[in-house]
């Protein structure tokens, strides 16, 4: 079995995901569970940590392989946190000052909502929905982080270079996230140009997403600041943490996202260049230091 996995790890991986996003799309677009009680489409991540687990079994490897160590959490955490709150600051202060730059009232609520690219979703305020949308999004971290960023690339880098298992690894990512213009093109909130746009723009800022998250892996040699990061953005500055005006609730939540996620991209690419010159020049002996030290 481990070596017909490893023996085309692109066709391999490229099946794992064909079987995990057609889960994804049936609870999205068949069980909608997102509109249920939960308000939140989990079954596939749970299904993706099964298969994930099932995997790793069948390669004869350990959680440690794919990014889940049992050495650098706390740190890990503490980096993913603190990238992500610096940047979601400027994106949110960004976003108050256009949207009084416009004449509204801008109000901060703190409150659980289903993200929708039309804005309609329903409001809970509720501690158990405020708890449910913490405790699904660390399943969420745990599965699209232990298996693009962790079990893809780590498969792709048996037989081919890091930086294609990368890109690799970031594409599918990408269209991991096509489901959700698929959603709205079948529900008739959007049209076929604005579902291809849609489609598009996901895949790009998905993918830049997935290779920061896959640079932050190889950096620190674990998956926790890429998890966190990633927490952040979905669960605090997507799921939580609101702008209310007189006309709706986080209409410019996109534009947020997207300074927030190319400010800190550029952040990580800034950090790996400066890692990557520091462990071609120095001796192994100073490789073990930390590789975050420049900016953390």
């Amino acid at each position: 079995m481990r070596a017909s996995l490893l023996k085309n790890t692109v066709k391999t991986c490229c099946g794992i995901f064909c079987l995990l996003i057609a889960v994804h799309a049936f609870e999205a677009i068949v069980l909608r569970m997102d509109e249920t009680f939960f308000g939140e489409n989990f079954i596939n991540k749970l299904f993706g940590i099964f298969v994930l687990w099932l995997t790793l079994g069948a390669l004869q490897w350990k959680w440690r392989d794919v990014g889940f160590t049992g050495e650098g959490l706390g740190r890990g955490v503490i980096i993913g946190f603190s990238l992500a709150t610096i940047v979601f600051a400027v994106a949110y202060a960004v976003e108050v000052i256009v949207l009084k730059a416009r004449g509204n009232t801008v109000r901060v609520g703190f409150f659980t909502m289903g993200f929708s690219l039309t804005g309609e979703a329903e409001i809970h305020r509720g501690v158990g929905f405020i708890l449910m949308c913490v405790f699904f999004n660390i399943v969420n971290v745990v599965m699209e982080e232990g298996t693009f960023r962790g079990l893809f690339y780590e498969i792709i880098r048996t037989d081919r270079a890091a930086k294609t298992a990368v890109l690799i690894q970031a594409l599918l990512f990408g269209i991991w996230h096509v489901v959700t213009p698929l959603h709205n093109l079948i529900d008739g909130d959007i049209d076929l140009v604005g579902f291809v746009w849609l489609s598009v723009g996901y895949i790009i800022l998905a993918g830049i997403m997935g290779i920061k998250w896959s640079l932050m892996y190889r950096m620190t040699g674990n998956l926790y600041a890429g998890m966190a990061d990633h927490f952040f953005n979905n669960c605090i500055a997507t799921n939580l943490l609101h702008l209310t005006t007189e006309s709706g609730t986080d209409e410019w939540m996109i534009v947020r996202v997207l300074i927030a996620q190319l400010l800190s991209s550029a952040v990580v690419a800034a950090v790996w260049t400066r890692w990557k010159k520091q462990n071609t020049d120095h001796t192994k002996e100073d490789e073990t230091c930390n590789p975050l030290n420049p900016l953390f």
